[in-house]
């Protein structure tokens, strides 16, 4: 079967022609944020952009639940798959899809009531309340769209399908900077504006990807539907699905791998937002260049999770088809090509800060905001590598079904940000707040590593069966 290349290709090979996609798929998906900044920074105001910023860390936190959550759903049926356990396997899908759809709709209400009081919370600036409350409001409007899609993007993931994703990326990142164009040049929407603009891009995307996902799941026989329909595409097509649509048993499973993934991939942004309050005390020009510079590490970090993702489902897939081996092997890769993305971050943000945080200030930045954002991208430009080093292990760990250690060490990066930020910076000044960054990621780092010699995640699938 051709989508099988994640347990029989080199390695290397493997991993690389199926991070690339959700690599390059990721960074469309902060492609929709970082245009939304681009755009109201540069045609609106200054305070539009902090406004917009000040959602990001907690707009981040439902984007981080809803990968999560694909990822933990992910392992479970990238097992199936690899065993070539196929009604199981779409069992899984369906009882993911529902179980997100209901927590999507959960805590878009919870953001809707909760909004305003979580900014004040947060000490958002008095000047940039308002609009971060109006871009908030539209955004959880569209959070089932947002599950829905990012959950089908870690089916697609765990079936080999890659590629499918990145192209409806592709196209709803460039629908969306189109609208946000028209809705902010042309009909004076500002902060408004750009998040209809990412809730219409982003729905159309997810309609559109669960019918190809539904396309593709006919296209897979199970045993009773092969001895029945043969092996043929058109059998599979027309053998009816009689497997559950919700188990309880498999939303079980799945949320005791999705909850501490959520949580590892929530973990920067729960720290951006407890740490908020410290930056939102220095002012609406300070928190406007912390944003831009934020949007750029966001990036930087999405070649890192691309690839701690594909070692999650390539170690999964492994471990289902009993090839333990393989798995550390793709472990060392993953390492390397951690390595060479952080050389290639590392050069650009040394050379090219400046002009980067321009990009999202324009020519009317103030000072303040311009020696925020270089400064914090002149320091983060050396530690990309902690955090690469970070995802691959944790990924390995999260793909086994290891998850004790792995969250420990996601709540020790995350404590020990939010301690230094909190108490540091009020008295040395806002670095203090990116100096935590890269303490966190090397703890999280150490953490996860020693459980992995361990060898217990070798253990952990024979456990489970």
């Amino acid at each position: 079967m051709k989508n099988d290349y994640l347990i029989q290709k080199k390695p290397l090979s493997a991993l690389v022609l199926f991070s690339v996609p959700i690599i390059v798929g990721n960074l469309f998906q902060q492609f929709y944020t970082m245009a939304d900044s681009a755009i109201v920074g540069r045609f609106v105001s200054e305070q539009a952009l902090a406004a917009v910023g000040a959602s990001y860390a907690l707009t981040n936190i439902f984007i981080c639940v809803a990968i999560g959550g694909g990822i933990g759903a992910s392992v479970i049926v990238s097992r199936y798959f690899g065993a070539k356990e196929y009604e199981n396997m779409k069992s899984a899908v369906f009882t993911a899809l529902l179980s997100f759809l209901a927590v999507s709709i959960v805590l878009g209400g919870i953001g809707l009531l909760l909004g305003r009081q979580i900014m004040v919370v947060l000490n958002t600036p008095a000047d940039v309340l308002d609009l971060s409350v109006q871009y908030l409001n539209i955004y959880f409007l569209g959070l089932p769209f947002l599950f829905m899609y990012n959950v089908l993007s870690a089916m697609f993931n765990a079936l080999g399908k890659s590629r499918i994703p990145l192209y409806f990326l592709i196209f709803s990142s460039v629908f969306n900077v189109i609208l946000d164009v028209v809705f902010v040049t042309q009909f004076g929407m500002g902060v408004a504006g750009v998040a209809w603009a990412t809730l219409i891009a982003q729905g159309i995307s997810a309609v559109l990807s669960f019918f190809v996902f539904l396309k593709e799941l006919r296209k897979m026989c199970g045993q009773e539907q092969t001895n029945e329909h043969g092996q043929d595409e058109k059998s599979c097509r027309k053998a009816k699905y009689n497997g559950k649509i919700f188990d309880k048993e498999e939303m079980w499973a799945m949320m005791r791998v999705a909850v501490p993934s959520i949580f590892q991939q929530s973990t920067v942004s729960i720290g951006m937002m407890l740490v908020q309050s410290v930056v939102n005390s220095f002012g609406s020009e300070a928190l406007a260049g912390f944003s831009a510079a934020m949007r750029i590490e966001s990036i930087c970090v999405v070649p890192m999770a691309g690839i701690g993702n594909a070692v999650s489902s390539y170690t999964a897939q492994n471990l289902g088809a009993g090839k333990q081996e393989r798995v550390v092997e793709g472990y060392h890769a993953a390492n390397r090509m951690v390595i060479a993305c952080a050389v290639l971050i590392a050069v650009v943000l040394e050379t090219a800060h400046r002009p980067i945080i321009t990009l999202f200030l324009g020519g009317g930045g103030t000072e303040t905001a311009l020696a925020t954002g270089v400064g914090y991208l002149k320091f983060m430009g050396w530690f990309f590598c902690l955090i690469g080093f970070k995802m691959a292990v944790d990924g390995l760990l999260r793909g086994a079904g290891d998850m004790k250690m792995f969250t420990i060490a996601n709540l020790v990066n995350l404590s020990v940000r939010v301690i230094v930020a909190v108490t540091m910076a009020p008295r040395f000044g806002i670095a203090m707040v990116w100096i935590a960054v890269p303490i966190g990621w090397f703890l999280n780092w150490a953490i996860s590593f020693m459980e992995y010699r361990t060898g217990k995640w070798r253990k952990t699938m024979e456990q489970k069966e």
